[in-house]
């Protein structure tokens, strides 16, 4: 009777031994991810604060609709309390909200962006106030008018194309204090 009790205590005590085992290991395995954790803050950013931006592509009049969107690039780091809130090459939005090609009696093509928004890598957005783009080609209705008066096809004279081309820089103002959280 004396050794089933002795060999129900072994077992109980390797038991443990590996439930330890596992435990030990499991620590060894999160410890190299702790100590790699980055500390996350939380900035505030102002209403006002400049994002400088890039267009990513061409975008012409005649080639986009209204409501289509335009990806533009942060061409620099935006720092804020000496801690990088927006990164460079942040990707971010607008919307076309006009976009009209040149057309017959020196018409000018008009491209008009509204810029949105941008995605933090935190997955936080922040919201552009009052931040549009809005380009026009070259009226040539008075050269068209003139000179169908005394030939006609001229009437055929288109005004040039509305066109923003890759890398149209425009600095962009956020519309309202946000909190936002960083990695440092």
């Amino acid at each position: 009777m004396e050794y089933y009790f002795f060999f129900f205590y072994i077992c109980i005590v390797l038991k443990i031994i590996q439930i330890m085992k596992k435990i030990l290991l499991l620590i060894l395995c999160v410890i190299p991810f702790a100590l790699y954790a980055q500390e996350i803050r939380k900035v505030n950013v102002k209403a006002g604060t400049i994002v400088p931006l890039e267009s990513t592509s061409n975008v012409r009049a005649s080639e986009v609709q209204k409501g289509q969107t335009v990806n533009f690039r942060v061409v620099r780091d935006v720092v804020i309390d000496g801690v990088t809130v927006i990164p460079i090459g942040t990707i971010s939005k607008g919307t076309v909200y006009e976009a009209k090609r040149s057309s017959w009696w020196g018409t000018k093509g008009r491209l008009g962006i509204k810029l949105r928004n941008l995605t933090l890598p935190s997955g936080e957005q922040l919201y552009f106030a009052d931040s549009d783009i809005y380009i026009t080609g070259k009226n040539r209705t008075p050269l068209s008018v003139v000179t169908a008066l005394f030939v006609w096809p001229c009437m055929f004279i288109c005004g040039s194309k509305a066109e923003m081309k890759i890398g149209y820089e425009i600095d962009a103002a956020i519309a309202s204090n946000s909190t936002v959280s960083v990695e440092l």
